[in-house]
């Protein structure tokens, strides 16, 4: 029967979980229990059981150890019993758990009453509101499948065989294969044996081929797991249980935990062994990956901070090799339930495994998109085929390729967990290529090597990239979204143009005209008006910058960093309705908004200055009294630039 592999003692995860009173009778079952002897556990459990005994104790604890070595559908047996007991008090998360399992089993519409019954009793539970917004789930999960071709790679074994990553052209991954002499030693959360690294060649074709131990410089006598390489091949960061230099960490129970390591390439050998300075003998840390720049490690703990049984974090690479403090990725990513096996693709994409998400049962396969101010977008199932009713988890991508790896017990396996090989043909985002040419609004003739930025619809710069020789540019964005792009070149005013995508793949034109820069400006002069940027204009009755008016503003500022020396007096004004006083008082907030706004984007605050006029500058007829159009009004809600000093 197949056992799943999470993040513990056997690279599992030993995330702790609430252990419920004794029975005398059951002690040395539940001794092995609370040790993590999953295996000798339920042989003495089942035991009992089968004699007759009831106890909801006992019941939690075999559902507890067969949903934790992944045998769901053995799961469901026993969380049966719990919730078939009259009168017991059954505490959330077996909600949950059971939920979870009758998936596996195919019995999702059980599932989702049990999950229904989970919300009503769970206290906001982040899993129950996550149900509650994703009624539709499996239409969802549906729309997002059909996207992969998956085989079993070519590299298993009847064991335990997961967590793959990319090194000199083969995929490093963990196995149990190694069962060593007679006295071979097994672990007891599993009865797997302990794992070992082993390396296999990868084709043009991207299938492994010929697998082999790793290096044996990094293997000690337990486990070594899931390891991300840099891309120069000289570190690599890796999970193995807490043992160094022949000395067995152990917490406060005397168990033994995971740990993060790190090693260097040295002639062959890798030296320099040490764990990461923020792991502990009291939680495990499990499971690296590294982000694109390779300047954050992403891993999966059960530290203090967590939300659920694992949570994934990530910590900063400084510049001479230290860490800064770890972060918790917070509830965007994580739920009360587990979440584990992160990996960052080259395209800042967030894979991972978690079993609080909604899913197909068991842990699925997640995706979220990060962007540049470290949010996260929509997690989103990667859909079916990836996913499966059973465990899914340890998925890396080759963006180029498109091809990749994932880990999972599902049926038809040849191993307790398989690791299997895809192509992906169809991405998860729906994407679109938006592309233009820059040329001269007068001659129409192509601006080579104009900077083009790509902002998204709250004016965040998001890329920029240099026209070609050709005046030609492009940027990969999402289906559906508004978008503002910036074209700017020496001798020419900048403009920007919005668009909104379409919502389905493909090719979107959007060209952009630049107009030769002729404006002398002069002390006094206004800017908006020499530079051809429109007035700023503010909403009724408000101070705030509006999007369309900080796309405005961004002109003023590109004028202000071009000429270091220009100092500018911000004049502001109101419409003619509300009180004297008050439009006075508000057309200084109005000033000081603007200018609070230049100076957060880097001008120094004293090339600025500003004042509020009310509606003591009105453009045109509509005093007070005086009856007049919204879009009349609103010509007085402005702001003016002066230049004071070149």
């Amino acid at each position: 029967m197949k056992k799943k592999i999470l993040l513990c003692v056997a690279i599992v995860s030993v995330f702790s979980f609430n252990i419920y009173s004794q029975k005398a009778k059951l002690a040395n079952a539940d001794k092995n229990y609370d040790n993590y002897a999953y295996i000798d556990a339920i042989k003495t459990y089942e035991k009992v059981a089968e004699k007759g005994y009831k106890s909801a104790s006992m019941f939690q604890k075999l559902g507890n150890a067969y949903y934790f070595n992944g045998e769901l559908e053995k799961a469901v047996k026993w969380y049966a019993e719990l919730f078939a007991m009259p009168e017991t008090q059954i505490e959330p998360t077996y909600y949950y758990r059971y939920a979870q399992s009758l998936r596996a089993i195919n019995e999702n519409k059980k599932a989702d009453q049990i999950l229904e019954q989970f919300d009503k009793i769970s206290n906001n539970d982040s899993r129950a509101q996550l149900f509650k917004k994703n009624t539709n789930y499996l239409d969802e999960i549906k729309a997002n499948s059909g996207r992969y071709k998956i085989e079993n790679a070519a590299i298993n074994s009847q064991y335990s065989d997961y967590g793959s990553s990319f090194y000199d052209n083969k995929i490093v991954f963990t196995s149990a294969r190694d069962t060593g002499s007679l006295g071979h030693r097994k672990h007891t959360w599993t009865d797997q044996h302990f794992t070992n690294l082993y390396s296999a060649d990868l084709g043009d074709e991207m299938s492994p081929t010929n697998p082999v131990k790793f290096n044996k410089s990094l293997k000690s006598k337990f486990n070594e797991a899931t390891p991300v390489f840099t891309k120069d091949g000289k570190t690599v960061y890796f999970t193995r249980n807490n043992y160094i230099d022949g000395k067995k960490g152990k917490n406060e129970n005397g168990i033994t935990l995971v740990k993060l390591y790190k090693a260097t390439l040295e002639a062959d050998k890798w030296t320099n062994i040490q764990a990461l300075p923020f792991t502990s003998d009291s939680y495990s840390t499990a499971h690296p990956t590294l982000s694109p720049d390779e300047k954050t490690l992403y891993f999966a703990s059960d530290m203090p901070g967590t939300i659920g049984l694992s949570d994934i974090f990530k910590v900063q690479i400084n510049e001479d090799g230290s860490f800064a403090t770890p972060t918790n990725l917070g509830t965007d990513i994580n739920t009360e339930g587990r979440e584990t096996f992160p990996f960052v693709s080259a395209e800042n994409e967030l894979y991972f495994a978690s079993d609080g998400h909604p899913g197909l049962g068991g842990l699925d396969i997640f995706m979220s998109r990060i962007n540049n101010d470290g949010s996260f977008n929509k997690v989103e199932n990667i859909g079916m085929d990836a996913n499966s009713p059973k465990d899914d988890f340890a998925y890396i991508i080759d963006t180029k390729s498109r091809k990749g790896f994932l880990s999972s017990n599902r049926d038809g396996g040849q191993g307790y967990d398989d690791i299997y090989q895809f192509l992906e043909t169809r991405k998860l985002i729906c994407e679109q290529e938006l592309y233009g040419k820059i040329t001269d609004a007068e001659s129409n003739i192509a601006i080579p090597n104009a900077k083009v930025t790509l902002f998204d619809s709250k004016m965040n710069a998001l890329k920029n990239v240099e026209a070609d020789a050709n005046g030609d540019y492009n940027f990969l964005v999402e289906c559906g979204k508004l978008y503002t792009v910036r074209a700017e070149k020496e001798n020419y005013s900048s403009n920007e143009k919005q668009i909104t995508v379409p919502k389905t793949n493909g090719k979107t034109y959007l060209p952009i005209t630049l107009e030769k820069d002729q404006c002398k400006v002069t002390i006094g002069d206004d800017l908006g008006k020499c530079f051809g940027i429109k007035m700023i204009y503010f909403d009724l009755d408000k101070s705030n910058i509006r999007t369309e008016a900080a796309l405005d503003l961004e002109k003023i500022l590109d004028v202000l960093n071009q000429y270091p020396k220009m100092k500018l007096d911000i004049r502001s004004h109101t419409d003619s309705r509300a009180s004297f006083k008050y439009n006075e008082a508000l057309s200084d907030r109005r000033a000081k908004s603007t200018i609070n706004w230049l100076v957060k984007n880097g001008i120094s605050p004293n090339r600025l200055t500003g004042k509020g006029y009310g509606e003591n500058q009105l453009v045109n007829k509509c005093a007070d009294g005086v009856k007049c159009t919204e879009e009349e009004h609103q010509m007085n809600r402005r702001s003016e630039f002066i230049i004071t000093d070149l």
